[in-house]
């Protein structure tokens, strides 16, 4: 149902499903999602896609709404919050599992983008 609906998007449709049915950026969405951990760049993402980093960057932010590495961004902490809701993971290896080197960056970059610490984050799901 997914690939039929994504398929009957108009040609000008923007948005993760357009992104996926883009052969370039739907691979490059591919690789992100198979390893967030990977230390990617938008040159390699682009090489890896068979494209400049410029085209990719463009195509990439036209339909997503945002730059590849701002999504890489993204759908770390989003992989993080699953994983500290989840209760089971410590910080040290979500820190590994979505790719930062330390836990200190990887704190002040969820609390960036969530406005709470991991701690505080995992704290509150347990009581929802």
């Amino acid at each position: 149902m997914i690939r039929r609906h994504a398929a009957s998007l108009p040609p000008d449709a923007d948005g993760w499903l357009a992104g996926l049915r883009d052969p370039a950026v739907g691979r490059a969405l591919h690789l992100l999602h198979r390893d967030c951990a990977h230390h990617w760049t938008v040159a390699e993402l682009a090489h890896e896609a068979g494209m400049s980093r410029t085209i990719l960057s463009e195509r990439f932010t036209a339909l997503l709404g945002i730059p590849p590495m701002s999504y890489l961004t993204s759908w770390r902490m989003q992989r993080a919050a699953s994983l500290l809701s989840a209760g089971t993971a410590t910080l040290a290896q979500i820190t590994v599992e979505i790719g930062y080197e330390s836990e200190a960056s990887f704190s002040r970059a969820f609390k960036r983008m969530t406005g709470l610490s991991p701690a505080h984050w995992r704290q509150s799901t347990r009581h929802r």
